[in-house]
């Protein structure tokens, strides 16, 4: 009898495994996000299905090169919920990445997403970090072709080492994987996080916390 119930635990614990494992069903075709709805849900609220256009499910305009004038030399171009409406309910989105000579895509991590990297032109160097306390880093030096994982919710960069312009496209494991920026979280708070906290989070002094704070 108890080998019965062991067995019938392992079962449901299988089960439940299996569950958690795989991506939620649709309970419909699509559920098209509609911008207009005054409800707020998890996500977005379906428009009318019999207002639904192929244009609900299009994006044109990820050809272009991103303009990467700015103090880290690269530029993201987002293509989400926002961009294509029915994206609602279907777990995915990605991203072009452009990245100028040496330009980075500064640490950072999406708390709803893990993210595939595949670079389309020049080298980068990506890595990612795991959480406390080992803090273990993982880097890899991408070449065209190459592709690189980054798992949900790690702190993760591109650099690009190369001498000419690189690109790279992401995918993303959400419809709204949303973005952390560590220096911009950390220095560029709305409002600012008090100078000594940040000293003595980061061992320094108070000046030069202010210094950075002045930049963001």
């Amino acid at each position: 009898m108890a080998s019965k119930a062991i067995i019938l635990e392992l079962l449901i614990a299988t089960c439940v495994v299996a569950v958690f494992a795989s991506d939620p069903s649709p309970l419909q075709d699509f559920c098209v996000a509609d911008p207009n709805s005054m409800v707020k849900v998890n996500g977005g609220v379906c428009k009318d299905p019999k207002a639904v256009t192929a244009d609900d499910f299009f994006f044109s305009g990820l050809n272009k090169v991103g303009n990467t004038s700015n103090p880290v030399g690269s530029r993201v171009s987002a293509v989400n919920v926002v961009q294509i409406p029915g994206l609602n309910t279907l777990g995915i989105s990605l991203a072009r990445v452009d990245y100028a000579p040496r330009g980075i895509n500064p640490p950072h991590t999406h708390p709803r997403a893990t993210e595939i990297l595949t670079v389309l032109e020049g080298t980068l160097l990506v890595g990612f970090v795991t959480s406390n306390t080992e803090n273990r880093l993982f880097t890899k030096v991408l070449q065209k072709g190459d592709v690189f994982v980054f798992p949900i919710g790690l702190i993760h960069f591109q650099q690009n080492i190369g001498h000419g312009h690189a690109v790279a496209i992401a995918a993303l494991s959400s419809q709204n994987p949303g973005v952390i920026t560590i220096a911009n979280a950390v220095f560029g708070s709305n409002p600012d996080i008090p100078t000594d906290v940040l000293a003595k989070a980061f061992q320094t002094h108070k000046p030069i916390i202010a210094g950075i704070q002045a930049k963001f």
